[in-house]
């Protein structure tokens, strides 16, 4: 994964100088790689007017002030920041308006869906819903040692479709230390964020994120059989020298 700054052409001024009428439900985009295998269906995504609409959905030329590399798109990307990348078509060639709310496309109506109900392993022929939004999450990046009994932690979170509200840390299930962040670089970025704790040995800690939303990581994930949207909070043990 990564955390880039984007720099392109807003698609609703795109949209705009097409024309486009008032019917238009969908934007659908599609890239210049070719599926590898004969008959395979070729990368097609799409998303909602209203989303195509945002100020911040981008056709994008340039990465990190530079133009945008080959493995990241060149010439163009498609930037839809808070949702999956699946959508972030790469090598732009073909945007198309629909008017209709569905899109039978494979790659929208066949795959990359969850579902829209709860369900176990082995359940079948439930009702599936596409990703769309990503959820909150946070790592631990680093620790070291203060010497004086305690130990630092830092690492990276995001909100999201959104900004990071807050990071709670707990440390072998003790009280919950809340982190303090680093600068804001926006709603869409990660966000560094450090903390002081008991430098007891064995160490296991958790993290939990909090968006500006409200919404926080889960402390169980909501099964699905392809294991999209992973964003539960997770346990890490950390080595004590």
């Amino acid at each position: 994964m990564g955390n880039a700054v984007w720099r392109g052409v807003r698609l609703r001024d795109l949209l705009d100088r097409a024309g486009i009428g008032g019917e238009a439900k969908r934007v659908r985009f599609a890239g210049l790689d070719k599926p590898l295998i004969e008959g395979a269906p070729q990368k097609i995504k799409s998303i909602p007017i209203d989303i195509a609409r945002r100020d911040d959905v981008l056709v994008a030329w340039a990465m990190n002030g530079e133009m945008l590399p080959l493995l990241n798109g060149y010439p163009l990307r498609l930037v839809v920041p808070g949702w999956f990348a699946t959508y972030w078509i790469k090598m732009l060639s073909d945007i198309e308006v629909l008017s209709t709310d569905t899109d039978d496309s494979y790659f929208m109506a066949k795959t990359y869906r969850m579902p829209a109900v709860p369900v176990q392993p082995g359940d079948k022929d439930f009702p599936t819903i596409p990703i769309t939004t990503m959820g909150p999450r946070s790592f631990v990046t680093g620790h070291e040692s203060n010497g004086n009994g305690t130990r630092s932690l830092r690492g990276i979170a995001f909100g999201g479709d959104c900004g990071v509200a807050r990071v709670v840390i707990t440390a072998n299930n003790m009280d919950d230390t809340i982190a303090t962040l680093g600068p804001d670089e926006g709603p869409f970025s990660f966000r560094r964020w450090s903390a002081t704790i008991p430098s007891a040995a064995p160490l296991s800690v958790t993290t939990r994120c909090t968006n500006t939303n409200g919404v926080a990581q889960p402390d169980v994930q909501a099964w699905n059989p392809s294991g999209y949207a992973r964003n539960v909070v997770e346990t890490e043990f950390l080595a004590i020298p």
